[in-house]
């Protein structure tokens, strides 16, 4: 029998974003069920998706919260034995869940599974999962590279990007989920971190393809995004305790240089200002750990 699969799409306003995703995922080639959190939406959302029919579910937040609160409480709705965490902001290929979830049927030692994103028009990778430097640091898997190279091992995959994922819901739920002392940003690779810190293992799905609109919730370069995403940082460089590694210097310099072109691009100290705060957030959380290097599976 199949496993039963739950896709989490938090949507907060933009409804033609919303609109479209359930569109690409109404012709999906598996059975799933559709869970969309409504994070507070003032536009046209809520009253739009009272009326989906089919096999959407809806849950609908009071205001808007964090986004990892909103995703814990999209997947929390589910019992699905897979959980694919999707943005409002991608169109899936019409295979692409049933690729997805694949290596979770093949490999019962994997945790997470990668898509590939590709980047409207489809001559560029979006991302391929995400991969980690040395300092913690977060990037986009083969961005900006062409679609033929989807199936390169290197960097090496630590986690899939959170804006097209799938999880094994055991695996989701032996980690605690998305961690709410982080509002957005890297909160994916935490749980990236956490994962392979429990055994767990990850794959790249080359054959998942969907396309990133492109970020639709913050700003850009707003000085809320710089400060959240300074949060972030803070909070998990703390946490995993990259300053007492060999790598603190290389760490401490990559930051200054980031929070100072922060100030002269943007004349304000937001990028500064959430690293202190998320430094702060983490006393006492210090005993976290990574797990060891990430393996990668292609399916």
């Amino acid at each position: 029998m199949a496993a039963s699969i739950d896709v989490v799409v938090p949507a907060y306003n933009r409804w033609d974003l919303t609109s479209s995703c359930l569109a690409h995922l109404a012709v999906q080639t598996v059975p799933h069920r559709v869970i969309v959190v409504d994070n507070g939406s003032t536009d046209e959302t809520r009253q739009a998706l009272r009326r989906v029919q089919s096999n959407v579910s809806v849950v609908e937040l009071d205001r808007n919260h964090p986004f990892t609160h909103a995703v814990n409480v999209g997947v929390a709705a589910g019992n699905g034995e897979y959980v694919v965490l999707l943005n409002n902001d991608v169109e899936l290929r019409p295979d692409c869940l049933e690729r997805l979830t694949a290596p979770l049927d093949r490999h019962l030692s994997v945790g997470s599974v990668a898509a590939v994103l590709l980047a409207p028009g489809e001559h560029r990778i979006d991302s391929v999962g995400v991969s980690t430097d040395v300092t913690l640091a977060g990037f986009p898997r083969l961005q900006g590279l062409g679609p033929e190279r989807v199936r390169d091992r290197s960097p090496v995959v630590t986690g899939p990007e959170g804006t097209a994922a799938a999880y094994r819901r055991t695996a989701w739920q032996q980690v605690g989920g998305l961690d709410e002392s982080i509002r957005a940003y890297m909160e994916i690779l935490d749980v990236a971190w956490r994962l392979r810190a429990a055994g767990w293992e990850t794959a790249c799905a080359p054959e998942a393809v969907g396309v990133h609109l492109g970020s639709a919730t913050f700003g850009h370069r707003s000085a809320e995004q710089r400060r959240m995403a300074g949060f972030s940082r803070g909070y998990l460089l703390r946490r995993y305790g990259v300053l007492r590694s060999r790598f603190a210097p290389r760490t401490l310099l990559t930051e200054a240089i980031v929070v100072v072109g922060d100030l002269v691009l943007c004349h304000d100290l937001a990028a500064l200002q959430g690293r202190l705060a998320g430094w702060r957030s983490a006393r006492g959380k210090e005993a976290s750990r990574r797990g060891d290097r990430p393996v990668h599976l292609a399916a």
